[in-house]
């Protein structure tokens, strides 16, 4: 990224196996990352006449406010984000050439300004997390595999539950949420969510797995299941009679999210899938948990509308003018 171009996530060097590549064609989702619009932006404001401008404000302050509904969960504060962000940015927008650069101010500003108005639900958990806690029991497993067949269809969201996602992520405590948010809803890579919170990438890795266990799990209890329809099916096995001990599915559990963004080596790759190939409840929760990421990345992002967005764009346009102005005339 020396060039300031921001390239879609680099993947681990490593094959792509037959049980992976079949999640992938069953469940994969490609989803538009926010940065697209800032490259846009970026472009926009370099080109410098009024209606590139006022453009690249709109893409700027659509960027914020998604990003900040995510997190907030509350209109009210994801437009005071917005709006703070934003008169912050104007000094700073004609510094920057490196649409990289720019994403990574903007988030890093609406984070810190998000996570101070952020408004604590009574039913939010505790402050960490605990693998063990989000594991799912026996029953649950058995429940999921309903006729015991796999499907990953059958744990899509339909679009009236929707909310129920967007409440899971909401009960995230925040330096989960945030992580899920940044990586999974925004598109960035797990060095960009480092750099923006200030974090080891080890540590970002952590939190984004245990963040989709948690909202897998929430997102589970209201689950009704959807079985196959005819000509539907999608070859992912069945569950076998025998299963492994419990000891082996708790140490590849936390391998999962490393799993399906393929940055386990081979080795570990190969011991994981001849587990899953003998364990059928492993495999259905790998299938929920695919689908859990895939509900994320769907989940369509708000817009900021209306006469207020409208004024405050005019108003940033104004004071954008006059900066660079200022510093033309400086120089």
């Amino acid at each position: 990224m020396g060039d300031g171009s921001l390239n879609w996530r680099d993947k681990a060097e490593r094959r792509s196996t037959p049980l992976l590549s079949r999640f992938r064609s069953a469940t994969d989702v490609t989803f538009s990352p926010m940065r697209s619009e800032i490259e846009q932006a970026v472009m926009l404001l370099q080109r410098g006449d009024d209606e590139a401008l006022e453009h690249a404000l709109a893409l700027i302050q659509n960027t914020v406010f998604s990003f900040s509904m995510r997190v907030c969960g509350q209109r009210q504060d994801a437009e005071d984000t917005m709006q703070e962000v934003l008169v912050k940015s104007v000094g700073y927008l004609p510094k920057f050439d490196s649409p990289k650069a720019l994403l990574v101010w903007l988030y890093k500003v609406a984070k810190n300004r998000c996570l101070m108005s952020r408004r604590r639900s009574k039913f939010a958990p505790k402050e960490k997390l605990s693998l063990d806690e989000l594991m799912p029991d026996r029953k649950e497993l058995e429940r999921l595999s309903g006729d015991g067949s796999i499907n990953p269809e059958m744990f899509a969201i339909r679009s009236e539950q929707a909310g129920h996602l967007r409440a899971a992520i909401q009960k995230l405590p925040p330096q989960y949420r945030i992580i899920l948010v940044l990586r999974d809803m925004e598109g960035l890579t797990d060095e960009e969510v480092a750099e923006i919170t200030g974090l080891r990438s080890g540590t970002v890795r952590v939190r984004l797995h245990r963040a989709r266990l948690f909202v897998r799990k929430e997102i589970m209890k209201a689950w009704k299941p959807r079985w196959k329809k005819p000509g539907k099916e999608v070859a992912l096995g069945t569950v076998p009679t025998e299963q492994p001990g419990p000891g082996r599915c708790k140490a590849m559990f936390a391998e999962l999210s490393d799993y399906l963004d393929e940055q386990l080596d081979n080795s570990l790759c190969e011991d994981l899938e001849k587990h899953l190939d003998g364990c059928g409840p492993c495999k259905v929760f790998l299938a929920s948990l695919k689908a859990t990421i895939d509900e994320c990345r769907k989940l369509p992002s708000e817009c900021s509308a209306g006469p207020k967005m409208v004024k405050l764009r005019k108003e940033l346009f104004q004071n954008y003018k006059r900066t660079v102005a200022a510093i033309a005339a400086r120089s």
